[in-house]
C-alpha cells in the first residue's frame, strides 16, 4: 500500500489545499485515496472526505496509543490504492519538547515518506536552509519531496528551484502559484466546513485542476512507496440490542468522528440522521446525539424551526437519553447570542450560550468522570485522567449554581469552575469532544445506557397494557 505524509515547515502553509487537490486529482484518475488527518480535527477531514469520496480518520497521539494509531491506519485502508495523511502545523511541532507527539513522530510510526508543502511567500534563497534544517533535525524522517506553494511567478519559481536543487537533495514535485480560486473561506475554528456550502465540489475541482497542471502526480505516486506497517485487525464489538440513534447532521452540526459512528453501529445502533434546520420534528428514535458545529452561523434558521426545537425539548424532558457536544450544547441551551444578536434555542438547558471574540477553551483537555455521570459505572470514576480536546468561542452563562456535572476538568476550561458535562434528566451536554478508544469507550457506555432505558421503557409499557 502506497502511503505518504503531507507536512510543512509551519501552519497555514497550504497543506490542506494541496492535500485536497492531490486527493481529488488522483481520485479523478480512478486511484482510490484513503485520507487520514493527524490530531483532533473535524473540518479538514470533512473536506478530505469530499475530495476523496472516503471517510477521513483521525490519528491522534493524545487519545490513542501507538498500537491504536497503527490499527486505525491499517483497518481503514480497505481497497484504496494510496493512503494520504495530512499533518497539522509544522513537521516538528507538538506539545512534547522531545517531539513525541509531532508530525515527524507520526511519520516515523507509520513508516511514511514526507512531502513538504513549502510556503514560498517572501522567500527565495532562504528556502534552502529551511529545508536543510527540517531534514537534518531528525534523520529518522524521510523527506521525499517538496511542493513549492504560493509562488509569485516564473521568476520567483526559477530562483527557488535553483537554490533548492543546488543546496539540497530534496526533489521538487511541483510549484503552485498564487490563485484566488485556491482559497477556502476561514472562520474562527479554521476552514469553513464543506458541509456548509453547495460549492464544495466546485472549489475542490478547481484545486484539483491546479494540482494536476502544476504537480508531478506520477512522481508523487512513485515516492509514496508500496509498504505500510503490519498490524492485526481490530475485532469489532459484538452488537448489542438494536436501537435507533438520532444524529443531527446539517449545515449547523457536522463534527463527528467516523470511527465513533462506526462504533455505534457495531453496538447495534441504527443511525438516523436528521436536519435541525429543515425537518419539522424529530424522527422516531430512542436516543439523540448532537455533535459540534457552527450553530451561531445558522442561529436564525434554528430559531425559526420551532417545530424541531419543541420536539427535541419534549423528548428530553420525557427522559430520552441524549448526548450533546459543544455546538450541540449551545443549541440545547435557552438562547444563543453572537455579534449583537440573540436567538431562542431549544431551552432544555437553563443557561445562555454567548459567543466571544477569543477562544474560551482551546486545546487538549484532561478530565475525570464524576459520580454523577449518567452512563458510566462507579469503576470509571476511579480511572486515570481521560484525554480529549475542546475548542469553543462560546461560554455558557446563567447556569444554576446547583447544576449537576459529569466531569471534573484537570486541564482545560469546561463549562465553569473546572466542571463540565451538565446533566439534566438523561441528557449529558459538554464542551469536551470525546473519542471512542480502548482507554475511554464512551460509545459503548452510552449505548449500554440507551439499551437499559429502552428495556425499562418497554417493560413499563407492557405492564401498563396488562
Amino acid at each position: 500500500m502506497a502511503h505518504v505524509y503531507i507536512s510543512a515547515a509551519h501552519k497555514s502553509s497550504g497543506k490542506t489545499t494541496v492535500s485536497l487537490g492531490i486527493a481529488a486529482a488522483l481520485s479523478q484518475r480512478g486511484i482510490g485515496v484513503q485520507p487520514y488527518k493527524k490530531g483532533p480535527d473535524y473540518i479538514d477531514p470533512i473536506w478530505l472526505k469530499t475530495a476523496s469520496g472516503r471517510n477521513c480518520y483521525n490519528l491522534d497521539f493524545n487519545t490513542q496509543t501507538h498500537d491504536e494509531i497503527l490499527r486505525c491506519f491499517a483497518d481503514h485502508l480497505g481497497d484504496s490504492d494510496l493512503a494520504l495523511i495530512e499533518g497539522n502545523k509544522g513537521l516538528h511541532d507538538g506539545m512534547d519538547r522531545d517531539g513525541a507527539d509531532s508530525n515527524a513522530a507520526m511519520a516515523r510510526l507509520l513508516s511514511a515518506p514526507v512531502v513538504l508543502v513549502l510556503d514560498c511567500q517572501g522567500i527565495t534563497r532562504n528556502a534552502a536552509p529551511v529545508l536543510l534544517g527540517l531534514q537534518m533535525f531528525d534523520r529518522g524522517v524521510t523527506i521525499a519531496g517538496v511542493i513549492l506553494n504560493k509562488t509569485a511567478g516564473e521568476r520567483h519559481e526559477s530562483k527557488l528551484r535553483s537554490v533548492i536543487e543546488h543546496y539540497t537533495d530534496i526533489p521538487i514535485l511541483g510549484t503552485i502559484g498564487r490563485h484566488s480560486d485556491l482559497h477556502i473561506d476561514e472562520r474562527h475554528l479554521g476552514l469553513m466546513p464543506s458541509n456548509e456550502t453547495d460549492q464544495a465540489s466546485r472549489i475542490i475541482d478547481n484545486i484539483a485542476r491546479h494540482v494536476t497542471d502544476q504537480v508531478d502526480l506520477d512522481r508523487f505516486l512513485a515516492l509514496a512507496g508500496n509498504s505500510h506497517p503490519s498490524t492485526k485487525a481490530i475485532t469489532p464489538a459484538a452488537p448489542g440490542k438494536a436501537f435507533r440513534l438520532g444524529i443531527a447532521r446539517d449545515a449547523a452540526f457536522g463534527f463527528y468522528y467516523p470511527d465513533d459512528l462506526e462504533a455505534f453501529e457495531q453496538n447495534g445502533a441504527e443511525l438516523v440522521f436528521f436536519d435541525t434546520l429543515h425537518d419539522s420534528t424529530l424522527p422516531n428514535v430512542d436516543a439523540l446525539f448532537i455533535g459540534g458545529g457552527f450553530p451561531e452561523t445558522c442561529m436564525t434558521q434554528l430559531e425559526q424551526n420551532t417545530g424541531m426545537r419543541q420536539s427535541i425539548r419534549r423528548a428530553l424532558e420525557a427522559g430520552m437519553p441524549a448526548y450533546a457536544e459543544c455546538g450541540g450544547l449551545m443549541y440545547l441551551s435557552r438562547s444563543l447570542a453572537w455579534r449583537g444578536h440573540q436567538a431562542n434555542m431549544v431551552g432544555a438547558i437553563p443557561a445562555d450560550a454567548v459567543m466571544h471574540e477569543r477562544p474560551q477553551g482551546r486545546g487538549y483537555c484532561h478530565y475525570q468522570v464524576s459520580a454523577d455521570h449518567p452512563w458510566f459505572t462507579p469503576n470509571h470514576v476511579q480511572e486515570n485522567l481521560i484525554h480529549a480536546h475542546e475548542f469553543h468561542y462560546s461560554s455558557l452563562e446563567n447556569l444554576p449554581d446547583d447544576s449537576t456535572y459529569a466531569y471534573t476538568i484537570h486541564r482545560g476550561t469546561g463549562i465553569q469552575n473546572r466542571r463540565d458535562g451538565v446533566v439534566i434528566h438523561n441528557l449529558m451536554a459538554t464542551y469536551v469532544h470525546q473519542r471512542q478508544t480502548r482507554q475511554h469507550a464512551w460509545v459503548d457506555a452510552f449505548c449500554a445506557f440507551v439499551r437499559q432505558h429502552v428495556t425499562s421503557r418497554n417493560e413499563q409499557s407492557t405492564t401498563a397494557r396488562n
